[in-house]
């Protein structure tokens, strides 16, 4: 493979995708790190083939940076629950990557492990300082801030709440900042079963059983049996009620959604419902599970 100033890198797609693409990016991202190209975009030619190139064009994206992000310092106050904690600023951050079960109010009952994970939470960070890791967005629609922690001896705090089973594994473009490190993470605990991943109100459910309270993160035992496409949205039908929403501009992520029709899957998430209509939004590949 031979790269220039104009960098720029065909992949051919079907069966050489798999093989390909990953070596491919991995050679993409050093080379910018490397300081030849600061920006590396990436774009589909006439013909349906990926490229790259450090020059844009008119319908490229560019990829994330591979250049670590920085750490700032901050002491904890209080943690709300599993993945909420606030600074001595009184901000409030909001754990990147992960999701930890509802603790509860006066308004709405706690899930199961809500509990657990606050408890696990306070005893590593309440009063502590700790490392703040921003990814892409630094803020999210409430205000909060949006971080990866990290205490003074480099524990990953994300990490470690996936690892013990308090949390599961919840990625969101663009922040997919140690998104392979959180899979394995909660793949380990899911082996291991862990925390969340051994208790029965978190088990894969029937499709039948859609319509019963709570809602909440479940996983649901499914099969596709089309793909529907608009200008924004793609959608696997599973039933005349339920179908499985991804975001276009989230596709490159994603293997061809045709790689899940007619097959056994697990789908990972929250339903959100319209009248008697249900669907669940997925925006990584984690998401779903074949069979």
């Amino acid at each position: 493979m031979h790269f220039t100033r104009a960098l720029r890198i065909q992949l051919i797609p079907s069966f050489f995708f798999g093989a390909i693409y990953p070596l491919a990016v991995l050679l993409i991202l050093l080379h910018a790190r490397s300081g030849l190209a600061e920006t590396i975009y990436r774009s589909t030619d006439s013909h349906g083939r990926t490229l790259y190139s450090d020059i844009p064009t008119p319908a490229a994206k560019p990829l994330q940076p591979a250049t670590p992000p920085a750490r700032s310092k901050y002491r904890i106050t209080r943690v709300i629950d599993g993945d909420t904690i606030v600074l001595e600023n009184n901000k409030r951050v909001r754990l990147l990557g992960i999701n930890a079960p509802e603790t509860g109010n006066r308004y709405h009952p706690g899930e199961p492990g809500g509990a657990d994970a606050k408890k696990w939470l306070q005893g590593k960070l309440q009063g502590r300082s700790v490392y703040l890791e921003h990814d892409r967005q630094t803020h999210d629609h409430y205000k909060r801030m949006l971080a990866h922690l990290y205490l003074p001896d480099g524990e990953h705090i994300n990490l470690s709440l996936v690892e013990k089973g308090l949390a599961i594994a919840n990625l969101i473009p663009p922040n997919l900042l140690h998104a392979n490190t959180l899979i394995r993470g909660q793949q380990r605990a899911e082996t291991r079963k862990l925390g969340i991943w051994s208790m029965q109100h978190y088990q894969p459910r029937p499709l039948i059983k859609l319509t019963e309270k709570p809602f909440g993160w479940q996983r649901y035992r499914v099969k596709a049996k089309a793909l529907k496409r608009n200008h924004r949205f793609s959608r696997l039908i599973i039933s005349d009620n339920l179908d499985l929403s991804f975001a276009n501009r989230d596709l490159a992520l994603f293997p061809p959604l045709e790689t899940y029709l007619n097959r056994p899957l697990e789908v990972r998430g929250w339903v959100s419902r319209r009248k008697n209509h249900f669907s669940i939004r997925i925006q990584h590949p984690s998401a779903l599970i074949l069979y």
